[in-house]
């Protein structure tokens, strides 16, 4: 046989304690798994286990283990440093011990079991050794394992259901087989077209490590995920996905999918990296500086959390020969373990479950130590989270990073016994040699989250201080909500204090799923408005969904015909929507309870706790700005009843037919009143008062001068007094005002249509623009003389002008905020105004009123700046 050529090599030193030999077993196991060498790790086993007691027990020295790989099977030396103890070899075919002896059966086992074994010694040091070849396979045997015995095969269903899915390049399912739609629920028909993503439910931490979409562009990957069925539940799977092209070169995944309990129809013995075989026939100093974590989890991403996790948990699982296996990652305050990665447990157990670290009393009741129970049975509850899972013997295992507990790590069975304390010393071996990794792994993965949340609640400060509007915010929640924190979300608001939460917007990342959503939030009794910071669980819709889908059941069964009044659309898929986990996190502002922002999550998924505490702090933010809007539209309301009331009532019907139009637009937004006004009033019989002004400024202070002036002047009127009297002493009334008082100016004029069709004006204009008079023959000419403007003169003496408007005629009165409308430098003007009338010869009031402000509109492109008012009346032919 010619030289054998090392592919791969591996050391570790032990201490010469009797603990050591459980370890060095531990560690010869994962390394020859780790290199795919199964058919020969149980006899390589026992070996190490018998060579390395003698070089601890007998020799007293540290003992270094060195495992190296070739292409035919593998070698193991045990290195003391005792060279002056020789072994005492004998004759082929005889004996150094008696078989009746428990001890000195290392060289005897070494004879019988190896291929090849030896010793070497130097000055310094002896080396025992053993070579195990690999079997002999058929030609063309990848790999095989040996004939077990039935009870010792992997435990399926009665018949294996093997999906196989296609995904295109642009990752959408292109083929979708029988066994799909048996494990699934969905026809093929149903599927094709749609992203796989849809159908997925990745185990990672959005945002970090790798996802389905780049794991489906990978040439091949292989691990657990699930799968959403119809019904909305999570389906676990094991799937093996083979990147593969076409004829014509373009590119698919081939994806392989079982149920997880069956993972071993496709799983693939583990496999050496590249970069194991690299090192070739190094030396002890750079083997021994290998990294072991390599050898028991192989070499994720340093920054991928959830795809070491898993690894993690599968490679414990295997090495043990466990059913299940999960590892739970602590709370900064080390009081609590989060389920953070699992394998062969009820997807309810998968993701973010919490059990506290001290879960009972005596030394097998706290996470931070070791510990074995052969049969769960005889204590029920003493690992909470495998109960009702029908695992019966269990070892588990503290990580810790400089004396802290960082999480801990489980390996299950369903067999009792199965697990003593050699396997509870392999396993913390191998957390030992992780620990540090997940840790480094996991801060790195919070870093990354910490900047996250910060650029995620900069963009929902700046969203939500975008708008006072109170719907919009609502929505603007809940979409800042879904699906980047929850799965569904619904906002109830509180009016008053003791006042029900009204469900006020409800959200879902399906939208074929809201209506649903909403009509069973809309059946459950609200959550109570605490003021308590913090998300609180809260069961009601789950138990409602999952109760009323019962019940839908039974009656499309004809089981019960009492429940003919739930709704159809509550079904099995409506309550998975709500089946998770669901909270409710107050909305408080300024010490009041003013909503609640409920976030959930379909069935058996939790939330994460740093999930939470971002949503925590988006719904103190909501909440401001919730309170803002209510408090703008509130403001906004009573502003508007009060400016309405500035605002005459409906105009009356002037007698004769006289036509009457108004056009009013207040400047600034939210205002329906400014400085301008106008009024249209009865005087007495036969008689109507007209007025238009304008009062300086614009806003609510200008508002409470035209309320004074537009009042003053029907109470004034209708005490008998003429024009020049009305405005005297309302001028009187504004200087009486004081510091509020602002100037105004007014023109007022009194009605009485003839009987033979004219109308009698009697007019007064104090300081406003003139009103024109359009004549049928298409003239315009002013119709008063100006006159000083009133809020400012105490000894002010004014005339009143009389003027008869002939059947067809046209009286407009405007404000100075049509006349002085302007672009650039160029302003209409009373000349360009009267141009404008010239054109509405013929036309009724209204049309008159409405062109006149179209001409004003499209003169400039800007928003008006000041209010403008249009009051037209026509004489009718």
């Amino acid at each position: 046989m010619g030289r054998q050529v090392i592919t791969a090599r591996a050391a570790a030193t032990f201490e010469p304690v009797g603990r050591s030999v459980a370890t060095a077993r531990g560690f010869v196991r994962d390394t020859l798994q780790g290199w795919g060498l199964a058919d020969i790790v149980d006899d390589a086993v026992v070996l190490t286990s018998e060579l390395v007691t003698n070089a601890v027990v007998h020799a007293g020295t540290a003992a270094e283990v060195v495992c190296l790989r070739d292409d035919d099977g593998a070698r193991v030396e045990i290195i003391d440093r005792y060279p002056e103890r020789e072994l005492p070899l004998q004759e082929p075919g005889q004996f150094p011990v008696s078989t009746d002896r428990e001890g000195g059966r290392g060289l005897l086992l070494c004879a019988a079991l190896a291929t090849r074994w030896g010793v070497d010694y130097t000055s310094s040091d002896k080396r025992v050794w053993f070579r195990l070849d690999l079997p002999e396979r058929p030609v063309g045997t990848r790999t095989a394992g040996p004939p077990l015995p039935d009870t010792a095969l992997p435990v399926t269903d009665t018949r294996v259901r093997v999906a196989v899915v296609q995904v295109d390049r642009n990752g959408c399912i292109s083929a979708w087989n029988e066994d799909a739609t048996d494990l699934f629920d969905y026809p093929a028909e149903q599927v094709i077209g749609k992203p796989l993503t849809d159908l997925a439910a990745w185990p990672h931490t959005p945002g970090t490590s790798t996802g389905i979409a780049e794991a489906l562009r990978l040439s091949r990957w292989e691990g657990s995920y699930g799968m959403r069925g119809a019904d909305g539940r999570t389906v676990p799977v094991y799937a093996s996905h083979l990147r593969v092209r076409d004829s014509d070169g373009e590119p698919s995944t081939v994806c392989l999918l079982v149920r997880d309990h069956e993972r071993a129809v496709l799983q693939s013995p583990p496999r050496v990296h590249a970069h194991d075989t690299a090192g070739g026939a190094s030396d002890a100093q750079d083997t021994s500086a290998a990294d072991p974590f390599e050898v028991f989890i192989g070499s994720p991403a340093p920054d991928d959390l959830d795809g070491l996790l898993q690894r993690t948990v599968e490679r414990a699982r295997d090495m043990l020969d466990g059913d299940a296996a999960y590892l739970l990652l602590a709370t900064d305050d080390e009081t609590e373990l989060e389920v953070r990665a699992s394998t062969g447990l009820p997807s309810a157990r998968q993701r973010f479950a919490r059990v506290p670290v001290e879960a009972g009393s005596g030394r097998y009741g706290s996470a931070r130590m070791p510990s074995v129970h052969e049969d769960l049975s005889i204590v029920p509850g003493a690992v909470p989270l495998l109960t009702g899972t029908g695992m019966r013997s269990v070892v588990t295992v503290p990580l810790k990073v400089e004396g802290r507990l960082t999480g801990s790590l489980g390996v299950a069975t369903e067999a009792p016994g199965r697990y003593t304390n050699e396997e509870a010393l392999r396993l913390q071996f191998a957390a030992d040699r992780i620990a540090l990794a997940v840790e480094r792994a996991r801060l790195t993965e919070l870093e990354r989250l910490r900047r996250g949340s910060l650029s995620f609640l900069v963009e929902a400060s700046d969203l939500l201080a975008g708008t006072l509007d109170r719907d919009q915010t609502l929505a603007l929640v809940a979409q800042m909500t879904v699906p980047t924190l929850a799965t569904w979300c619904a906002v109830y608001t509180v009016a008053e204090p003791g006042s029900e939460p009204k469900l006020s917007y409800v959200l879902h990342e399906d939208e074929d799923r809201i209506d649903n959503l909403k009509a069973l939030l809309a059946r459950v009794q609200p959550p109570e408005p605490v003021p308590t910071p913090g998300a609180s669980v809260w069961t009601a819709p789950s138990d409602a969904a999952h109760s009323a889908a019962l019940r839908t059941s039974l009656r499309s069964v004809a089981l019960n015909q009492d429940d003919a009044h739930i709704a159809p659309g509550t079904t099995l898929a409506t309550a998975a929507t709500v089946g998770g986990e669901t909270v409710v996190l107050p909305l408080v502002a300024r010490n009041r309870v003013i909503g609640m922002l409920t976030l959930g999550k379909p069935t058996d998924e939790r939330f994460r706790q740093e999930i939470l505490e971002l949503a925590e702090d988006l719904s103190r933010r909501a909440a401001l700005a919730l309170d803002n809007a209510r408090l703008y539209s509130e403001r906004t309301a009573i502003s508007q009843s009060l400016q309405r009331s500035l605002l005459p009532p409906d105009l009356p019907e002037i007698t004769g037919g006289v036509e009457r139009e108004v056009i009013y637009r207040a400047a600034g937004e939210g205002n329906e009143v400014g400085g301008d006004f106008y009024d249209l009033f009865e005087i007495a019989d036969g008689t109507y008062g007209f007025a238009i002004g304008d009062v300086c400024g614009t806003g609510p202070e200008a508002a409470a001068v035209t309320g004074l002036a537009r009042h003053a002047l029907r109470l004034l009127a209708r005490e008998g007094l003429g024009g020049p009297a009305v405005l005297e002493r309302l001028n009187a009334a504004i200087l009486d005002e004081g510091a509020r008082s602002r100037f105004l100016t007014l023109l007022y004029g009194e009605m009485r249509p003839q009987e033979d069709g004219s109308a009698e004006l009697k007019v007064v204009c104090a300081g406003h623009p003139l009103p024109l008079r359009l004549r049928q023959d298409g003239s315009v000419e002013p119709a008063a003389d100006p006159q000083p403007l009133l809020g400012v003169m105490d000894d002010l003496e004014l005339y009143e002008q009389t003027v008869t408007l002939d059947p067809g005629d046209v009286l407009l009165c405007v404000t100075d905020g049509v006349t002085e409308r302007r672009e650039g430098t160029r302003m209409l003007g009373d000349d360009g105004l009267a141009e404008v009338l010239t054109t509405c010869t013929g036309l009724t009031a209204g049309a008159v009123a409405a062109r006149i402000m179209r001409a004003v509109e499209r003169f400039a492109t800007a928003a008006p700046s000041d209010d403008m008012a249009i009051l037209a009346m026509r004489i009718p032919e």
